[in-house]
């Protein structure tokens, strides 16, 4: 057994015991750390097997969209988060654990591809699978991927502006209206007449009692 497959199976046995921690820990933050974790090791598997450029999509794409995921689901839930806010601490020894494991996996990635050669990239001719992927995808497969930039152009478009469509009792800002503003828009001085108020009325005396013979 080589350098290569001791870390594939560590590797693999990091990937499913969070991936298991994601589904059985009852906070939600420990379970973000977890699947960070999960994606993080599942992408060390994809680069040991020489596919770097699917490894390092998986951290970019995965990792940041779950984590962005985890933040809307909080905001449109309408969670109050200042607990998790004030007892961050808590959290403390999950996050170092997490970036840890991360870190050891990291420098025994890096120390099976110094020393490994995958079989994907063993012939030094065509080089590596992401310059093989890149030099694909920019001369035979130009125009679907054009297409497919296009389309997703569109989509975040259609997603701002159902996002910022006008709804009954929201408020909006303008910033063209506030960069116009005038001081003179913003504090009006009134000039006004000194009155002296009016006494206050007294109420009225009792009727005097009528004198006793």
């Amino acid at each position: 057994m080589d350098l290569a497959q001791i870390a594939f199976f560590v590797f693999a046995a990091a990937a499913t015991l969070s991936a298991v921690a994601v589904i059985s820990v009852k906070n939600p933050v420990h379970a973000a750390l977890s699947l960070v974790l999960t994606f993080f090791s599942v992408a060390c598997v994809w680069i040991i097997a020489g596919a770097e450029f699917l490894g390092v999509a998986l951290i970019l794409v995965y990792v940041g969209a779950v984590m962005v995921l985890f933040l809307f689901v909080v905001m449109m839930l309408d969670i109050d988060v200042a607990p998790l806010r004030e007892g961050y601490v808590r959290y403390l020894p999950v996050g170092l654990l997490v970036a840890i494991v991360m870190l050891v996996e990291m420098l025994t990635l890096i120390g099976v591809k110094a020393s490994v050669v995958s079989p994907l990239t063993a012939d030094a001719s065509n080089g590596s699978n992401t310059k093989w992927l890149a030099t694909a995808l920019f001369t035979d497969f130009l125009l679907p991927f054009e297409i497919a930039a296009v389309i997703l152009t569109v989509a975040v478009i259609a997603a701002v502006m159902l996002t910022l469509r006008r709804r009954p009792g929201a408020k909006h800002q303008n910033p063209s209206e506030q960069s116009r503003v005038r001081a003179s828009d913003r504090v009006r001085l009134i000039k006004m007449d000194a009155v002296k108020p009016a006494a206050p009325v007294a109420p009225a005396e009792a009727a005097p009692q009528e004198a006793k013979p």
